[in-house]
């Protein structure tokens, strides 16, 4: 049976750690959209201040993955005194990231 969006929403608030805000929405589609904003991070809102810093992902596919490997780069870049059960996958993280750059063919960063 699968997972109840409450559930699946407060594993993920749990894997993502203290500095994360997590939800979980139902899209048109009937599918998930995983939104994680970041408590402490502001990022410039055109015409209207600021917003805190986020990542939303469709659940089609892996969207779950797709926004906690967002959340783990953000972490690690942004706050990488933090602590979070999720930056245990931080390799993995890294490797989707370099898979969807080569495969754009992009140059790595850094």
């Amino acid at each position: 049976m699968p997972a109840s969006r409450s559930a699946r929403q407060r594993k993920a608030s749990a894997e993502a750690g203290p500095l994360a805000a997590v939800r979980i929405d139902v899209s048109r589609d009937d599918s998930f959209a995983y939104t994680i904003s970041c408590t402490q991070c502001e990022v410039p809102r055109p015409g209207t201040g600021t917003r805190a810093w986020s990542t939303r992902r469709r659940g089609e596919g892996n969207g779950y993955m797709a926004a906690m490997d967002r959340w783990i780069l953000h972490l690690t870049s942004r706050h990488p005194g933090a602590e979070a059960p999720c930056l245990t996958y931080l390799p993995e993280a890294q490797a989707r990231l370099q898979e969807r750059r080569d495969s754009r063919g992009q140059e790595p960063a850094g």
